[in-house]
């Protein structure tokens, strides 16, 4: 792969990952202080990045694998993007916010999938490319929680209570309009199937990508992708509103440390999975929930900070051991002519249909555990989703069996 190549995949990673960075970690803290919103509410805005997912693998199988290029899609959908999150930072109560961050999430969902489709396309290993591709994503993410933090302070409780948070929509509208534009001038990346080709309905519809569940072992990770959801749902929608509760200074900059930890770990992971195989990379990454979350539950901004700050730096091995690993591990169970179908499977098992489950039953949890004047339980609120997380990794542990490559002759 060329240096010009590379530059293009990486800024495109950046803005990519700037753009959901620069609105949705601070969503939960701008939900509550500026529009009022119950955990029920909080958990359906939420919850729209998960019918997003939902639908991305159609719009994928749609367009990208059968009829455009999928570079002129991604550009497309950030432009209509753009407009929304305009919409978005115009909005003065959940009534009017809700349609358009549901809208939004449709359009920007399917784009995860789209430059994974055009990175692994211009790729002859992505085992050992796209990580060093995919690292720039989250300097991005990095970057959007600096700026939030510590260049204008929108988050400090001051700043929250006074509503300057809706400036993160206008950031991130302007992002999406650069990210629109450049999009067109990316590597080309085809559709894969002839025009001439004769299309099933399940062709039509991506759904081809889910053959794939027919391995055993990649329905046993599909499921389990699923599940391990329900605890990442916790982290989105309850981490900033969990500081912000318990008075932390600087949070979405310290949010951002899980983030620097994600680039450690993203260029480590080749190696760890090339030593370690699938199998154990996936469990590092599911036990990592675990600690972090027990972690959030016995930790304080006094004395025990350091658990806090611990906790939130293991994101990197909780997202890249996990997620990062199952996008190269789908896409090498792939076939040459679904790729994009297939990762927009794992973004609906993932951002999907697990997240869904899970932002309902943290929006539940957290209604549950919350006193007449306001104040959470959050050792409580914690704990549940460091339970399911243990549950998780002991099935997964049990069921998935990782085939050991054949001996070769001598």
């Amino acid at each position: 792969m060329s240096f010009n190549t590379k530059f293009k995949l990486s800024f495109m990673m950046f803005l990519e990952f700037f753009i959901w960075g620069g609105w949705f970690v601070t969503l939960g803290l701008f939900l509550e202080k500026n529009l009022s919103t119950t955990g029920a509410q909080s958990a359906a805005a939420f919850s729209t990045q998960s019918f997003g997912a939902i639908i991305a693998p159609f719009i994928i199988g749609l367009i990208a694998d059968k009829y455009f290029n999928a570079e002129r899609i991604l550009g497309v959908l950030h432009l209509v993007g753009a407009v929304l999150m305009f919409q978005m930072y115009n909005a003065e109560d959940f009534t009017a916010f809700y349609p358009y961050v549901f809208a939004y999430m449709v359009a920007y969902m399917p784009t995860l999938a789209l430059v994974n489709s055009v990175s692994f396309n211009q790729m002859s290993n992505p085992e050992k490319e796209f990580g060093v591709i995919r690292v720039w994503g989250t300097i991005g993410w990095i970057v959007a929680g600096l700026v939030i933090s510590l260049v204008f302070a929108w988050d400090s409780s001051e700043n929250a209570a006074a509503g300057m948070l809706r400036n993160t929509f206008l950031m991130t509208c302007i992002a999406s309009v650069v990210l629109g534009i450049y999009s067109f001038m990316l590597p080309k990346t085809p559709p894969k199937i002839a025009k001439g080709e004769k299309k099933s309905i399940s062709e039509i519809l991506g759904l081809d990508a889910f053959a794939l569940l027919k391995d055993k072992n990649y329905l046993i990770f599909f499921l389990a992708s699923i599940m391990i959801c329900i605890p990442l749902a916790f982290y989105y929608q309850n981490a900033s509103l969990f500081l912000g509760e318990i008075e932390m200074t600087n949070l979405t900059s310290k949010m951002a440390l899980g983030q620097v930890s994600e680039v450690l770990f993203m260029l480590l992971l080749p190696v760890f999975f090339g030593k370690f195989g699938i199998k154990k990379t996936l469990l590092v990454g599911m036990i990592a929930w675990v600690v972090r979350y027990a972690l959030f539950a016995y930790g304080n901004v006094n004395e025990l900070s350091f658990m806090l700050l611990i906790g939130i730096a293991l994101h990197g091995i909780c997202y890249d051991f996990f997620f990062v690993s199952g996008q190269i591990y789908t896409d090498s169970k792939a076939g040459e002519k679904f790729k994009s179908a297939a990762q927009g499977m794992i973004t609906l098992a993932t951002y999907g249909v697990g997240m869904l489950i899970g932002f309902w039953v943290a929006g539940v949890i957290t209604d549950t555990y919350v006193s007449p004047e306001g104040a959470h339980d959050w050792q409580t609120i914690w704990l549940i989703p460091s339970g399911i997380a243990v549950l998780v990794a002991l099935t997964f542990a049990l069921a998935f069996k990782e085939k050991k490559p054949a001996p070769v002759a001598a």
